[in-house]
């Protein structure tokens, strides 16, 4: 999660909303990426889905079985569907997301019945993970008033 928190850090710094992403598999990590919606004008620059490209590439397959994703942020619908079709079996994430966030907090999109279930576990480093954004967040209201 501290590589995540680094990564996050990245996307505070270009103004992105600061969100984390790594993939492991065994103790390598495969890939690693942050957000970056609002530098590369992408709705699906996600730092999971940015992270699941790279490792998918990496790796030569589509079927990430065998890797762990950490990721700063509980998964948002995009990015939790991702990592379902991705077949990634373990996630890991710090803050809660109560508005968006797709593992257990507004939706429980890795617990559908007939589908992949990835295991997950939340509030990783949750104080520092989420007192990133906030105060991301903070700046943000400061800037616009």
């Amino acid at each position: 999660m501290s590589l995540a928190l680094k990564e996050a850090q990245k996307a505070y710094d270009l103004g992105e909303v600061p969100v984390g992403a790594v993939v492991v598999k065994g103790d390598e990590v495969i890939a690693t990426a942050y957000n970056r919606r609002e530098t590369g004008k992408n709705a699906l620059y996600h730092a999971e889905t940015e992270a699941i490209f790279k490792a998918c590439e990496r790796l030569g397959g589509w079927r990430l079985w065998e890797c762990t994703l950490y990721v700063t942020l509980e998964p948002c619908p995009m990015c939790a569907g991702a990592i379902v079709n991705a077949r990634i079996p373990e996630v890991h994430f710090g803050a809660y997301d109560d508005k968006n966030g797709a593992c257990c907090s507004a939706l429980h999109l890795f617990n559908m019945e007939n589908n992949f279930q990835p295991k997950f576990t939340g509030g990783v480093m949750e104080e520092e993970c989420s007192s990133l954004i906030k105060e991301f967040f903070k700046n943000m209201r400061k800037k616009k008033s």
